[in-house]
């Protein structure tokens, strides 16, 4: 193997991505080996940097057939920013969510009121407006 060629066991060890989900990524061409040694595949050391640029995607919520498109043909990172862009759009809305239904959720577990069916604001978390027209 040459120096500047890894084993997909030394891909794995580094980038702790299971050897199973490198085959998949490869079979859904965003990864590609250079060659094989016997049974093994062999990456250069770039592979490692997609790897990463792909748990970051994934992370934040984009499908790998989204992230095949932050990939130019040869391999390299070419993100889209237009893309980027609407992703984290789409986090600032589910953060907004997020925080609101947090914020719904401590106020019913402080609530005074004697049941949280009898709360307003815990009413309207479960899309019941108050029975007394409050």
């Amino acid at each position: 193997m040459d120096s500047a060629e890894i084993g997909i066991g030394e891909v794995v060890r580094r980038s702790g991505v299971p050897a199973s989900t490198l085959r998949y990524y490869e079979e859904r061409g965003l990864i590609a080996s250079v060659r094989r040694q016997g049974l093994t595949r062999v990456f250069t050391p770039a592979v490692l940097e997609q790897l990463a640029l792909i748990a970051v995607c994934r992370t934040a919520g984009f499908s790998l057939d989204e992230i095949t498109l932050m990939f130019s043909p040869d391999g390299r990172p070419s993100p889209n920013r237009e893309m980027l862009a609407a992703k984290a759009d789409e986090l600032d809305a589910t953060i907004q969510k997020l925080a609101l239904m947090r914020d719904d959720l401590r106020h019913a577990a402080a609530c005074p009121a004697p049941t949280h069916l009898e709360c307003p604001r815990f009413r309207s978390l479960l899309g019941h407006p108050d029975p007394r027209g409050q």
